[in-house]
């Protein structure tokens, strides 16, 4: 296969890429398996860093970035959505609640996908709509496992803390009641994608009197279970 497409810096930043997919590399590292000279891996490689493409693990070392994991979810979205669909209205049939799925959407979250609670009273959230991530069970959800860099701004001004993220990772889900918006409670799951990275949040969402203070004893078990499905989903559309 030619690897060279008469672009030399993109040859090469592709040349610095296609070896961290081996795994983390130093800069000696990157030289050796590039061939490429030690001025021009260090400068393409700050340059790539710079915009996500590359990180650095504890060590130091050069791995891949998080950009390519937002770029993953975003291709996955599509599918996503339509596999959501059915889910989500069945976590609504079998909650009485509102459901939804959020997912990151820069220093935000948006709703892709939702089925509302047919009549009553009801938490509803068109598609589309952009929420915070400093409130809420799916920002608790989106922000336990993400990034330090995302997980340390979003908790910059939140109404839950670094402990209560703790619990969520702990737990495997998240609720909230009168955080986001007064008088409204909900629980959220994590959707993992094939990359080990949770690509969105499955929610139910409703009054707190009927919910309660503690919505999550009565339907973290529903709401896991339909995270559990739509991460299924991902994983097999990726063997296949």
């Amino acid at each position: 296969m030619d690897n060279h497409s008469g672009v030399g810096v993109i040859d090469k930043a592709a040349a610095i890429l296609s070896a961290l997919e081996r795994g983390p590399a130093t800069l000696a590292e990157l030289v050796d398996s590039t061939h490429l000279a030690r001025p021009t891996v260090h400068r393409l490689a700050l340059a790539l860093e710079h915009h996500h493409l590359v990180g650095r693990d504890a060590s130091g070392a050069f791995v891949l970035g998080r950009r390519f994991a937002q770029l993953a979810a975003s291709v996955n979205e599509d599918r996503l959505v339509s596999a959501a669909q059915p889910v989500l209205a069945v976590l609504r049939d079998r909650t009485g609640e509102s459901a939804q799925l959020y997912r990151p959407h820069g220093d935000e979250r948006i709703c892709i996908a939702a089925a509302d609670r047919p009549v009553g009273l009801r938490d509803s959230i068109p598609v589309g709509t952009t929420m915070t991530m400093g409130a809420g069970s799916a920002a608790k959800v989106l922000l336990a496992w993400a990034d330090p860099e995302r997980l340390h701004r979003g908790l910059a001004g939140a109404r839950f803390t670094a402990a209560d993220l703790e619990r969520v990772r702990a737990r495997g889900w998240a609720e909230s009641a009168g955080e986001r918006e007064r008088g409204v409670a909900s629980v959220s799951a994590p959707v993992w994608g094939a990359a080990g990275t949770v690509i969105a949040a499955v929610s139910i969402s409703g009054p707190s009197e009927r919910l309660t203070v503690r919505p999550g004893q009565q339907h973290a078990g529903a709401v896991t279970e339909a995270a559990r499905q739509l991460t299924e989903v991902l994983q097999r559309t990726v063997v296949a």
